[in-house]
């Protein structure tokens, strides 16, 4: 009679599993927005956080760059889900929202509410909160225009720790 297989044989032995990642503990910078930190239209790797981040690293800086950036988000849609900023500890966060608002025309003292509860929420954690503006196109009026910019200058003046009055400076303004 033939001898049988031995069990070894029979069982084919799997490759050894590679170890989990080590988990990232750098701090984090943490970009939260809109279209704009979301990077719509853009190539991977080419949005303003991914840019950042290679900033970030070429100077030898330990921090990592979280994008939180969500399409055609409002500053009351940012504000529901704030915990996802919260739940990360940021060190540093930068607050890119309100130019959806702006477009939509909804008045210019919810949104800064909306915003100002934002960096108010984010700030009580420790984190720095960097304000982003954006203005908009000239057909919605001077006078709107003008209330909705303001309202970048005062949030950052009275709940956040600096300013970016036009994040697009550069490239569009």
């Amino acid at each position: 009679p033939e001898a049988q297989p031995s069990l070894r044989e029979q069982v084919p032995l799997e490759a050894p599993k590679a170890p989990a990642p080590a988990a990232d503990t750098r701090p984090v910078i943490a970009c939260f927005g809109d279209s704009i930190t979301a990077g719509f239209g853009l190539e991977p790797g080419q949005t303003y956080p991914d840019v950042l981040q290679k900033l970030i690293d070429a100077e030898g800086y330990q921090y990592r760059v979280v994008n939180l950036g969500i399409s055609g988000d409002t500053t009351q849609g940012a504000l529901e889900r704030i915990q996802s900023v919260i739940e990360l500890k940021p060190k540093v966060t930068i607050v890119e929202i309100g130019g959806n608002d702006g477009l939509r025309g909804i008045p210019v003292i919810r949104s800064r509410d909306n915003l100002a509860q934002m960096a108010v929420r984010i700030k009580a954690t420790g984190s720095k909160v960097l304000v982003a503006g954006i203005t908009l196109p000239a057909n919605y009026g001077r006078e709107y225009i003008q209330a909705f910019d303001s309202m970048y200058t005062t949030v950052a003046k009275t709940s956040g720790d600096g300013l970016i009055p036009m994040v697009l400076n550069g490239i569009w303004n």
